[in-house]
């Protein structure tokens, strides 16, 4: 599809998708099976229900919930009213929650208790603290409505109070929205640990979803098993976006387990698995792959860590896949660069890809200036789909992105003649469990609050499972001491479990240069030495 051609907004984007792919199958959801047809008419009560909850265009929506089909109603919905999504954190603890609701001023909140067991509701009361208590928050001032998906009836008794709405009037929301609106907030973080929204719009998610559909080929006979949670930009925009946008089907898992993993491949005839390594590691050893039919697998799309060209070839042998690229993204910019699905294990082993469509890659020194092919500098993006900035943080968004429109990403790699891009290491010392990434300073940040800690310094480690995990190094204050499985577990009451450190060692002093700057080269070394 040419570029003119594209709907440009996720209402066009969802008439297009209703009336050209009506009766193919767009999600599954274990038993549950939806047409396009329907997915369409249950978008458009989710945004009349919206209407009816006094949202407005411009409005901010949170959604905290795992991977589901009224995760994907709900965010189409929002979208066709011109109201904004703000996706948190499944794994967030309450005070991460809050802040995020309280930044962006959401005026609804949609949540599934029970999930892994969270009270959501309990923990977000707690988090905000203490307001007005005639809010279903007392400590959010402008959330307005809680809906529970988790309680039984609740999202029925919520598209229902769409009748109380002239249907007249969600086609005036729809047709009031425009490329250029804000679509959705997605919270990252920098190396101060302070949460930052990428903000994008209609036209630049629609188009990047376009582009990585592209590059992976994916048409309307494609089954996509998206176990990236939909919170993440790969999920969502790289996820259930592609499938909408394609009249693919989107099968939603919202906790990844191998054995149901397989079990869907096999059931559910998946064609498209995207994952980080450990995914297809975990397949791989699981026993009872051999007697699973994964025949129907054709592509992964992995990154976020060094891709061995052993598991490319077992991917490829074992697990059926005729392709297997990686790519290299991030909230501000969701996908840049991209191998191609023919390109040979090693280039993809040991690179990312090469630009996608809307986007330069540039590679350049610490005074700003492009290196040469083969020299490592920090990475820069440009292009149409680079965010629009953070939310109501100018400061931040002059610093990420260049009077010339560079994103400065913060991360260093370098270029091959032919446009491939390498990532090296992090200018910003972020690093990735699992998938997610992790952000020392926040986690550091933490640390210093559990009382007894004078410093601390987070660093990580390699682990054959997660890819990294987080080893952090503290110092007790003076004529105290430091406890460190009590440490642990101060952090996992206060942060998403992938962010806990695995490992706590105190320390006397930590090393420094002579300007005192902690040396965290050091550390990582450290940390790669057993501290038995």
């Amino acid at each position: 599809m040419q570029l003119a051609e594209l709907p440009y907004t996720i209402p066009a984007a969802m008439d297009r998708a209703t009336n050209e792919f009506a009766d193919r199958q767009a999600v599954v959801d274990g038993e549950r099976q939806v047409s396009y047809r329907q997915l369409g008419a249950d978008v458009r009560r989710a945004a009349g229900a919206l209407l009816a909850a006094g949202v407005e265009r411009g409005d901010r929506v949170a959604v905290w919930a795992p991977n589901s089909y009224e995760w994907i109603v709900i965010a189409f919905g929002i979208g066709t009213i011109g109201a904004i999504l703000v996706p948190v954190n499944t794994r967030f603890r309450g005070e991460e929650a809050a802040d995020v609701i309280r930044r962006t001023r959401a005026k609804v909140l949609l949540v599934s208790n029970g999930f892994l067991g969270n009270d959501y509701v309990s923990m977000v009361r707690a988090g905000a603290g203490s307001g007005d208590g005639s809010r279903p928050v007392p400590g959010l001032a402008q959330l307005s409505t809680i809906i529970d998906l988790g309680s039984a009836g609740a999202w029925d008794r919520f598209l229902a109070t769409a009748n109380a709405i002239d249907t007249n009037a969600v086609d005036e929301a729809a047709a009031a929205v425009t490329p250029e609106d804000v679509l959705d907030i997605i919270f990252t973080s920098g190396t101060t640990g302070r949460p930052k929204g990428a903000m994008s719009t209609h036209r630049q998610t629609i188009d990047v979803a376009y582009a990585w559909s592209e590059r992976a080929l994916v048409t309307s006979a494609d089954r996509y098993l998206v176990v990236n949670p939909f919170f993440h930009t790969f999920g969502y925009k790289a996820g259930f976006l592609v499938c909408m946008l394609n009249g693919a089907t989107v099968v939603p898992m919202s906790v990844f387990d191998v054995d149901a993993v397989l079990d869907a491949v096999a059931q559910k005839r998946i064609s498209i698995l995207p994952g980080p390594p450990t995914l297809y590691y975990s397949l791989l050893e699981n026993p009872r792959r051999e007697s699973r039919d994964l025949s129907s697998l054709r592509l992964a799309v992995t990154g976020t860590t060094v891709v061995p060209v052993p598991l490319i070839e077992r991917m490829r042998l074992e697990l059926s896949f005729s392709a297997v690229v990686t790519a290299y993204g991030l909230s501000e910019a969701v996908v840049a660069t991209m191998c191609h699905p023919g390109d040979p294990p090693q280039l993809i082993s040991h690179s990312s890809g090469v630009a996608v469509a809307g986007f330069e890659v540039r590679v350049v020194d610490r005074a700003g200036i492009a290196v040469a092919p083969g020299t490592s500098g920090e990475i820069l993006l440009r292009g149409r789909n680079v965010m629009t900035g953070y939310f109501e943080d100018a400061e931040a968004t002059a610093e990420a992105v260049d009077g010339d429109g560079w994103l400065h990403t913060g991360d260093i790699g370098h270029l091959d003649e032919g446009g491939y891009l390498t990532i090296t290491d992090r200018l910003k010392d972020m690093f990735t469990v699992g998938g997610f990434n992790v952000y020392p300073a926040e986690v550091e940040q933490v640390i210093m609050r559990s009382g007894d800690v004078l410093e601390c310094a987070v660093v990580a480690r390699p682990d054959e499972r997660l890819g990294e995990v987080g080893v952090a190094y503290v110092v007790a204050r003076a004529e105290h001491s430091v406890d460190a499985a009590a440490t642990m577990t101060f952090c996992r009451e206060k942060l998403a479990n992938y962010k806990v450190p695995r490992e706590v060692r105190v320390v006397s002093e930590l090393p420094r240069n002579a300007a005192g700057k902690v040396l965290k080269t050091t550390l990582r070394a450290q940390a790669l030495v057993s501290d038995t």
